[in-house]
């Protein structure tokens, strides 16, 4: 058992042998978690206001919760001020509106990922939604879709309409 240990904690400290990196410049908020750190993401994110305070009300909460400790498992406590809550690449000022805009190496990640976008678009025929990071850089047939009267967007796109429709139905 003390030989599976060893080789168990050798393989934890060494460097992961499967993964690779995307080298892209990228717009990424500070490490750590905090009320400004919510109101950032949410302004990068253009949401209404609704969703920033409804996201301040759900933080505020989680402050005043403990860590469950009723699993067997054990893990060192989570540093939750270390971690970075949005990364996103750097791009065209709306974002990429095709994927032909978007960033070759972005799209090479894809394909090592065995996502060939492309080839979903044509061959699949299907409605395809990625993201990288925390932002989406490619959906497929949204305009098709929507002839169809299906709403097909990202969630911080989908907030903002209904924002919108919010706004237009108040004023009628």
């Amino acid at each position: 058992m003390k030989s599976t240990d060893n080789l168990l904690d050798a393989m934890i400290a060494g460097e992961y042998l499967h993964g690779f990196v995307t080298e892209l410049q990228s717009d990424s908020a500070p490490r750590g978690l905090s009320e400004d750190t919510i109101r950032l993401i949410s302004a990068r994110k253009h949401e209404p206001e609704f969703m920033l305070e409804w996201r301040l009300k759900a933080y505020r909460r989680w402050l005043t919760m403990t860590e469950p400790s009723w699993q067997s498992v054990k893990y060192p406590p989570i540093d939750y001020q270390d971690i970075i809550y949005y990364s996103a690449p750097k791009s065209l000022k709306d974002g990429p509106k095709s994927l032909d805009e978007v960033d070759p190496e972005q799209l090479r990640t894809y394909e090592k990922l065995g996502v060939p976008l492309h080839e979903c678009e044509r061959l699949a025929g299907m409605a395809v939604e990625s993201v990288f990071d925390s932002v989406p850089v490619g959906t497929t047939y949204k305009d098709k879709l929507a002839e169809s009267g299906i709403i097909f967007c990202p969630f911080s796109e989908a907030v903002r309409s209904i924002s919108i429709l919010k706004e237009m139905s108040r004023s009628t």
